[in-house]
């Protein structure tokens, strides 16, 4: 099988529930949600990427140290992950996904990291996938639409359609105007203590 793969690396997780753990991070072309803010917009044009097999990736990865894949891109879920989980999970090697939830699911993951966006909404089976909660905060309308999200993801819950876990919810500042909106973030936890800060902290080490 071939993904359209832009690049591979092993480095430490910046963000999230998942920060500061090693992991090999897997990044495949093609998304179609267009955020203005997005800091990898070369992934977004699929065809143009080299498509390299599933094999030679899962050798790359099985052969760092860290038993640990970080799927993202783009938006990954735009082609089928079940035959790259599957070799991943022959190696022992654990899988995290990053997602805006916004194409059907496929592959099976240890940890689903929800990123919705407002501009293209993930589908109603994405709610019941998430592990953690990742909205990206441009302004106070991002904090209601992060509410909102995190209604979405009870409400899953509640109806039976999602194991009765919690979920990790991070507001997570957008990075070119961090500066901006912190201070709003730090007192909205302070007020909202289920939520807690995602910070880019890879771009602070200055680590892909």
């Amino acid at each position: 099988m071939l993904l359209p793969i832009i690049e591979e690396f092993y480095t430490l997780q910046g963000e999230g529930a998942q920060t500061g753990r090693a992991a090999y991070f897997v990044r495949l072309g093609g998304c179609d949600v267009g955020c203005s803010w997005c800091d990898a917009k070369e992934t977004w044009k699929a065809g143009v990427h080299r498509m390299v097999e599933v094999a030679e990736t899962v050798a790359r990865a099985a052969a760092v140290p860290a038993k640990a894949v970080v799927i993202t891109g783009g938006e990954p879920q735009m082609y089928p992950l079940g035959e790259l989980c599957e070799a991943l999970k022959a190696e022992g090697i654990e899988i995290f996904l990053e997602t805006s939830g916004s194409h059907p699911f496929s592959g099976k993951f240890d940890w689903v990291c929800l990123s919705p966006k407002r501009r293209q909404p993930p589908l109603d089976e994405a709610w019941a996938h998430a592990d953690e909660l990742k909205v990206i905060v441009e302004g106070k309308d991002d904090l209601r639409w992060a509410e909102k999200c995190a209604e979405r993801v009870e409400r899953a819950r509640v109806e039976g359609v999602r194991a009765n876990k919690d979920v990790r919810l991070f507001l997570q500042p957008e990075w070119s105007r961090r500066e901006e909106v912190m201070p709003m973030i730090v007192d909205y936890i302070k007020e909202n203590p289920r939520w807690r800060i995602s910070l880019q902290s890879h771009k602070y080490m200055r680590i892909p």
